[in-house]
C-alpha cells in the first residue's frame, strides 16, 4: 500500500475483510465494500433467463422417470413383448439413454464454435424430433432409435445450459443460481410420474394411450426453450473469446451491476475474462479433438481429474439404481399393485425437488466440499440401513423390515439430492478453465455416460440376481468415494471462474482452495468528507 506524499492531506480508514481461497481475493474484497441488490432489475431479468435454462433440466428427469414408469404398466411392456421383471432386454431400451449421451459428447465443441445459445436451440429442435419418433413406434427396435436419437440432442441442449448458466451468473450467486438448473430434473420427474399415473388410471382401457400420451409430453419444455432461447444475450466469456468486448461489457453492465457502468465489478470481471483468454481462446472445430489443452499441464491435469471423478460419482453412488428402478426395488420389499408403484414414484420425485431446492443456496454459505463430503457420509449410513431391512424382509418377510427398506430409500434420495442434484453438472464446468470448459463437458458426459450405462444395464441382472447385496456394494463405494473427495475436492465457493486459476495453479489445489486469509482495504478520506481512494492488499 502506497503512503507517500499523494495521501498525506488524507485520512486513512482500514478494514479487513475474511476470505477463502483465492490469494487475492479481489472479488470478494470488492462486493463486502460494493454490494449489488440480489433484486435490482438486472439481476431480476437474469434470473428470468436463467428460468427458460432450467427447463431443458427436465428432459433427463423426464425420461428417467417415464421410463421407470411406463416400465411398469402392462400396455407398454405386452405392446413391445417385454418382461414384466428387469433383464438385459429392459435394461437396453434404459441404457440407450447413456449411448447417445456418450455420442453427444463428442459434439460439445459446438457450443464453443456457435455459442451457447444456438447450441441449445439445436438441442431442443432435435428432443422435438426424437419424441415425435418414440411416440409413434411400431416396434422396439424404432422406439429403441428414437430413444437414441432424443438422448442425444437432450445431451447437445443439457450441455450447453449449464455451461451458459455457471457463465452468466454472479459469483456470489453462482452456486445457488446455476444450482437450480438441476433441481429441475425433479420437475421433470414429478410431470412424467404424474402423466403416467394419471394416464394409466383414466385411459389404461383405451388401447396405448396411457403410455403413449407421456411420452408425447416429453416435448413440452424443449419446445418452449427452443423458442424463447433466440432472444438470449449470449455468454460475455463467450464474446470475449469472440473479441466482442463491448457486448460482453454491456452484459455485464446490465445484468451484474444493475445498470451501474462505472461500478468496479465490471472493470474487474472485463479483465479477468480478458486475460484468461489472451493465450488460449475457446474451442475451435479445428482443434476439438486436439485434447492436450486438458492434461498439458499439472493443474489442467488436476481440473481433468476432478471433472471426471465428478461426473462418476454423481452416476454411479446408488442413485441411478435407485431412480431408474424404484418400482422394482419397491416391489422387492413386498408392493407390487402398480397403482401404488407410480405413486411412491411421484413421491421420491417431490422429496428429491423439495431436498434440492433446498441444498442450492448452501452451496454459497456452507460451501461445496463440506456438502458433498456431509452427503456422501448420510447416504453410506441410509443405504447400510436400507440393505440391512431389505434382508430382514427377504429372509422374515417381516412389513416393519419392508416399511423401513422403503424408508430408507427415500432418506437416501433426500440426502443425495440435498448436496449432488444441484451441484451437476455444475461443479464439473466451474472448476474447468475458460478454453477447457466445452471440452471438459463433453468429457463430463461422456463419462457419465458411461456410469449411467453401466448402472441402468446392469443394475437388472444384478437386482435380479443379488438383490440387496446390491446395496451393500454401493456402500463401500460411497466410502471410496468420500475418501477421495476429502483429499482432492477443491472449494469453489465466492470465487470468479478466473480467480480459480490461482487455486490450481498451487502445490496442493485442495488445500489453497479451503485456506482463509485476510484482505485490508484501505480508504483514503480527503478534509470534506469524501472518498478518495481506495487500495487492496493482502493483510
Amino acid at each position: 500500500m502506497s503512503t507517500g506524499s499523494d495521501h498525506e492531506d488524507l485520512k486513512a480508514v482500514v478494514e479487513e475483510v475474511e476470505i477463502s481461497g483465492n490469494p487475492n481475493g479481489t472479488y470478494a474484497a470488492i462486493m463486502s465494500k460494493h454490494k449489488v441488490s440480489a433484486w435490482g432489475s438486472g439481476h431480476l431479468r437474469l434470473y428470468l433467463l436463467c428460468g427458460v435454462c432450467f427447463l431443458n433440466s427436465t428432459m433427463s428427469g423426464f425420461d428417467s422417470s417415464l421410463m421407470g414408469s411406463i416400465n411398469t404398466l402392462p400396455n407398454y411392456t405386452n405392446y413391445y413383448g417385454l418382461p414384466s421383471n428387469g433383464t438385459a432386454s429392459t435394461g437396453i431400451v434404459f441404457a440407450i439413454f447413456s449411448v447417445g449421451q456418450m455420442c453427444a459428447a463428442l459434439f460439445v465443441w459446438v457450443a464453443d464454435w456457435q455459442g451457447r445459445k444456438r447450441f441449445i436451440f439445436i438441442g431442443t429442435i432435435g428432443v422435438i424430433v426424437g419424441t415425435c419418433i418414440t411416440a409413434t413406434a411400431k416396434n422396439l427396435p424404432t422406439f429403441i432409435g428414437g430413444r437414441f436419437l432424443l438422448s442425444f440432442f437432450a445431451t447437445c441442449a443439457c450441455s450447453a445450459s449449464p455451461l451458459y448458466l455457471v457463465e452468466v451468473a454472479p459469483a456470489q450467486y453462482r452456486g445457488t443460481l446455476a444450482g437450480l438448473y438441476n433441481t429441475f430434473y425433479f420437475i421433470g420427474s414429478i410431470l412424467a410420474t404424474s402423466s403416467v399415473y394419471g394416464a394409466h388410471k383414466h385411459l389404461s382401457h383405451h388401447g396405448n394411450l396411457d403410455w403413449r400420451l407421456p411420452l408425447w409430453l416429453q416435448m413440452a419444455c424443449p419446445a418452449l426453450v427452443s423458442i424463447a432461447i433466440l432472444f438470449f444475450p449470449e455468454s460475455p466469456r463467450w464474446l470475449v473469446a469472440k473479441d466482442r468486448h463491448e457486448e460482453a461489457r454491456a452484459f455485464l453492465v446490465k445484468y451484474h451491476a444493475n445498470g451501474d457502468s462505472d461500478h468496479p465489478i465490471v472493470k474487474l470481471e472485463m479483465q479477468e475474462m480478458i486475460e484468461s483468454m489472451r493465450d488460449d481462446g475457446v474451442t475451435q472445430w479445428k482443434n476439438f479433438f486436439d485434447l492436450r489443452v486438458l492434461i498439458k499441464s499439472p493443474a489442467r491435469r488436476y481440473r481433468t481429474m476432478l471433472n471426471l471423478t465428478f461426473a462418476w460419482f454423481g452416476q454411479f453412488s446408488g442413485n441411478n439404481v435407485i431412480s431408474y428402478y424404484l418400482p422394482y426395488l419397491i416391489a422387492n420389499v413386498g408392493i407390487h399393485d402398480t397403482d401404488t408403484k407410480l405413486l411412491m414414484n411421484i413421491i421420491y420425485a417431490l422429496v428429491g425437488w423439495i431436498f434440492s431446492t433446498a441444498g442450492t443456496r448452501f452451496h454459497d454459505i456452507i460451501g461445496r466440499r463440506k456438502m458433498l463430503l456431509g452427503s456422501c457420509a448420510g447416504m453410506i449410513i441410509a443405504l447400510s440401513i436400507t440393505a440391512g431391512t431389505a434382508a430382514g424382509y427377504v429372509k422374515t418377510g417381516s412389513k416393519a423390515s419392508s416399511s423401513a427398506s422403503i424408508a430408507f430409500i427415500y432418506i437416501f434420495g433426500a440426502i443425495f439430492a440435498w448436496a449432488w442434484t444441484s451441484m451437476q453438472p455444475i461443479y464439473p464446468a466451474e472448476v474447468m478453465s475458460n478454453d477447457m470448459r466445452a471440452k471438459g463437458m463433453g468429457t463430463y458426459k461422456l463419462m457419465g455416460g458411461a456410469a449411467g450405462f453401466l448402472n441402468t444395464f446392469v443394475a437388472p441382472i444384478a437386482l435380479s440376481h443379488i438383490g440387496y447385496w446390491f446395496y451393500v456394494f454401493f456402500v463401500f463405494w460411497d466410502l471410496f468415494e468420500f475418501a477421495f473427495m476429502y483429499f482432492f475436492f477443491v472449494e469453489t465457493k465466492g470465487l470468479t471462474l478466473e480467480e480459480m486459476d490461482d487455486i490450481f495453479e498451487s502445490k496442493n489445489p485442495r488445500k489453497a482452495s479451503t485456506a482463509v486469509k485476510k484482505m485490508k482495504y484501505t480508504s483514503f478520506i480527503g478534509a470534506d468528507g469524501t472518498k478518495r481512494e481506495e487500495v487492496m492488499e493482502v493483510a
